[in-house]
Parts: structure tokens; sequence; C-alpha cells
């Protein structure tokens, strides 16, 4: 295999790209269609002239976890009848243990956790980015969309906000109705400024030019609201946060039809009840359905209770977002099935928990060690910059 002809002779690489993708899935592998297309376009653009380049057009563009690198390898050298670890020789210099480790609790290598609290863990990573114009987005900036009564409480935590203020907090964040998730659809309409030419609509209007095509008609994808699904804890360790997160699930719910759930002990939808138009009283009716509010935390039960109910369908290719400090009562090794589980039925997996902002955080508790392997983001979400973060990480 010394050139890219040698190596793609009589082969069609959208063809070997989805067999390729599928083989990774069958390995335990999560990759998206939007990953296969990546690794499609690379081979286009880039000759993959040896197993080398080629091994690397693939891992960049098909794997997003760092737990998937061995099962890739195995798969590529399966494929390929020959041995990838000189191909990776230093990105990986101690192997991932899938088996807990007792000195930080879950299999989470002590590298991922964070030295000196800088910084988050490596299981943070970044919005993997399409590279398409179309798909861009401006994010939801915080100094430009503040109302003149929150000019000065950017970084304000939300435990010091009073009631007035956290209701224009709320409506601050319904403005943001063009920032939440959306996802590519199969269907296409006329762009002013789209990517691909429409011959067909072309051809039709230079009816009226004798057959000359001056006017071009572009065309370019259709876009529509990702599924998001919101779960907050409502224990007595999260009071402080309760009431700015139930303001952020209103206006998901309203700008984005969010489902949105409390959990404590139990599990609660609030869907229907914050959908009133009067932010007051969709905030108190909220308040008063949840009845285990203050009380415990079983994270694991409730996020299994909700994959097995009539809306666990909802989470599937919808970005979940799981607002909780941690603190659990459930087997963090139950809450690793269960997040495992999630994750490979979300688009993302969002962790927001207020107390990462805290000085020196280090993500040690059993939940969190537990889950944070599942999660594509682990944000703080106490200050309205933070939720602007999380509201921009959706996408």
């Amino acid at each position: 295999m010394s050139d890219d002809a040698v190596l793609f002779r009589a082969v069609d690489r959208a063809a070997f790209a989805v067999a390729f993708s599928e083989r990774l899935r069958t390995a335990g592998i999560s990759v998206d269609l939007t990953a296969t297309e990546l690794f499609t376009e690379a081979l286009t653009v880039q000759q993959a002239d040896n197993q080398r380049r080629l091994y690397w057009l693939g891992r960049v563009t098909l794997v997003r976890r760092r737990q998937d690198l061995d099962k890739y390898d195995a798969v590529f050298a399966a494929v390929f009848a020959d041995t990838v670890v000189a191909v990776d020789p230093q990105s990986r210099r101690r192997p991932l243990d899938s088996a807990p480790d007792r000195a930080t609790g879950h299999g989470i290598p002590p590298s991922a956790m964070v030295e000196d609290g800088a910084g988050l863990p490596w299981i943070t990573m970044p919005t993997a980015a399409t590279g398409r114009a179309e798909d861009a987005n401006t994010g939801l900036a915080a100094p430009e969309r503040l109302p003149s009564a929150l000019t000065g409480l950017r970084d304000t935590p939300f435990d010091a906000l009073d009631p007035v203020q956290l209701a224009e907090v709320g409506a601050w964040l319904e403005s943001a109705r063009e920032h939440w998730p959306t996802r590519r659809t199969r269907r296409f309409a006329t762009r002013s400024r789209g990517t691909m030419i429409d011959l067909r609509a072309t051809m039709a209007r230079s009816r009226s030019t004798g057959w000359e095509p001056t006017e071009l008609v572009r065309t370019g994808p259709v876009h529509k609201p990702r599924r998001l699904v919101m779960l907050c804890d409502v224990s007595q360790s999260m009071q402080a946060f309760i009431t700015p997160y139930l303001h952020l699930m209103r206006a998901a719910t309203i700008s984005a039809g969010a489902e949105v759930f409390a959990f404590g002990t139990t599990l609660t939808r609030l869907t229907a009840v914050l959908a009133h138009r009067d932010v007051a009283v969709a905030v108190d009716q909220a308040s008063n359905l949840v009845a285990d509010r203050f009380g415990g935390t079983r994270i694991a039960t409730n996020v299994a209770g909700l994959l097995k109910s009539r809306y666990g369908a909802l989470v599937r290719g919808a970005v979940v977002i799981i607002a909780s400090d941690g603190w659990d009562s459930d087997d963090p090794d139950q809450l690793a099935r269960t997040m495992a589980r999630l994750s490979r039925r979300a688009h993302r997996v969002i962790w927001m928990n207020p107390r990462v902002a805290a000085p020196g955080y280090q993500p040690l508790t059993g939940a969190l060690v537990a889950a944070l392997p599942y999660c594509d983001a682990l944000l703080p979400g106490n200050t309205l910059d933070a939720l602007a973060e999380v509201v921009n990480s959706t996408r």
C-alpha cells in the first residue's frame, strides 16, 4: 500500500466509510452519520496514501471519546490485518483500565482528574465542529443581550440574586430561542447564499430569459430544532439553584419545546406546568408539584426510570442536560450503567454542576466519577455567563 491508488483501488470511499463505521458500531463505538460524512470528506480532501494516514483520518473524525480508542485500534487492526500499535506510539502512554480504580473510585485514570484546580477533567470535551458555514453559530453573547437590571450581575452566583432578578434571568433565557440546538434534516430549501445550485429551479427560471441561466437558484439543508431533555436535582444540597434552573427549564420548554423533569427521590415531569404563560405562576406550580424537594437524591434510579418510562423514547437523539451536584444515595456502579445507556441513546449529555465553579474543585464524589466518562461536557451553570455557556454547548 504505497499510494492512494493502491490503497483505494476500485473502492467507493463513501461505501468504505459506511462499512468501516458499521464495524466500529458493532464494536461498541458510537459513530453517528455526521462522523461518517466527515470521514468520507476527509478521505476526499486528504489522500490516504498509507495505513498511518488512514488510521489518523478515521481516528480524528470517528472517535469522540477516549475510552473508545482501544476498540478503534482493534477494529482497524482486524480490517487491515496488521497491528496498529506502531501507528499510535505516543498518544496514550498509560492505557485506560476498564476495572474500577480503588484510588480514584470508578475506573477513571488519575491523569483524568483535576490537578491543582486547573481546568476541568479530560471528559469535558468541546463541541465538535462540522466545518460547514451553514452549521456555524455565533453563540449566546451574555453582555449584549442582558437587560439593564442584570448588566452588572454577569458573574454573580444565582444564590445571591433576589426573586425579581431571577425573573429577569428567565426572561433573558427565553430570548435565546435561536441559540437552542438544531439538527440537519434531509430536506433542502431555497437559500439566498446556499452552498449548492438547484439546477431544476435554475432551468425553470431561465424560461423567461431565452433559456439563458442568468440567475442561479441556490439551495441549502433545512434545520429543525433538536429535542432537548433536562433533569434538575431538587434535593437539599441544590436548594439555592432550584429557582434559576426552573427558569432555565421554562425557557427551554417555551423556546425549544423541551421535556423537563425534576428529581429527588422520585421523578416528576414539569413540562406542562412550566409551559404556563405566566412566569410566576409556572414557577410556583412547579415548586408545589415536586413533593420530594429538599430531600434526598437518587440519580441512578430516576435516570433509569426516565429511560424505562413512556418518555424514554424522547431521549433518543436528544441533548440531555442533568443539573445536579453529584451527591447521590444510589450505588455508583448502577449510575455508571445507567449513564452508559443514556449516552448511547442521546446525542449529547451535559452535566451541569454549580459546585464546579468553586476554587480547587475536584469531581471526586462517587456519582460524578462514575458518570463523567459518559458525559460530553461538565459545566458550572452558576452565573449568567456560565448559563450562556450551557445554552451554547447544546448546539
